[in-house]
């Protein structure tokens, strides 16, 4: 019970001690009682503050992505960073090296995305809204780049910025069946010559 005064709230230990247990199996392999055991909290207490475990899932991924946004909001408008180019391939950099040590888990995104886009629409919608705030972030700041001088112009923001997170979010699945870092090593290859200087153009 002690464990929960690491978390502001009931709710938030809930869905932290979830988030945990999904990452060394799966969603559908993580039972409630599983989940309420190793939280330390009655099934009232889920309940309280979510219809199912459905709804949990989509919760769990709105949190997700709420962090997630936050931290690469910050990463990519910080121009003390460097400019734009210089910020994104930091972030697809980062991605990589954040892999390194946990090629078998990856992000709660790919991983659920994987698992329950078939299985619940709701949760499903959860994933894409989430991706596609991430893909706006992306287009924010190849725009930026380009306004500084430091991507090419003729760059479509939009499609590009879909292109290269589907290029990461396919080489992440790819990470997950190989166990290898390979494809998000080719993954930044391409996207280092895809995002190359102006004067390189």
């Amino acid at each position: 019970m002690a464990r929960q005064s690491l978390y502001p709230d009931t709710r938030e230990h809930i869905l932290a001690t979830g988030e945990a247990l999904i990452h060394g199996r799966s969603f559908t392999a993580l039972g409630l009682s599983e989940l309420l055991s190793e939280a330390g909290v009655p099934k009232g207490s889920f309940y309280h503050y979510f219809k199912s475990k459905e709804d949990f899932g989509v919760a769990l991924l709105e949190r997700y992505f709420a962090a997630y946004s936050e931290r690469l909001g910050v990463l990519l408008t910080d121009t003390a960073s460097g400019n734009g180019r210089e910020r994104l391939l930091a972030y697809f950099r980062q991605w990589l090296e954040t892999q390194q040590s946990c090629t078998t888990q990856g992000c709660l995104a790919v991983k659920l995305a994987a698992e329950v886009s078939d299985l619940s629409q709701p949760m499903r919608g959860a994933t894409a809204d989430g991706m596609s705030a991430v893909v706006r972030t992306l287009a924010d700041c190849l725009r930026q780049g380009q306004q500084d001088g430091s991507i090419k112009p003729q760059l479509p923001a939009d499609d590009t910025a879909y292109a290269l997170y589907s290029l990461w979010i396919g080489a992440s699945l790819l990470l997950k069946v190989q166990h290898d870092l390979a494809p998000l090593q080719a993954a930044l290859v391409h996207t280092e010559g895809l995002l190359l200087p102006c004067t390189q153009a």
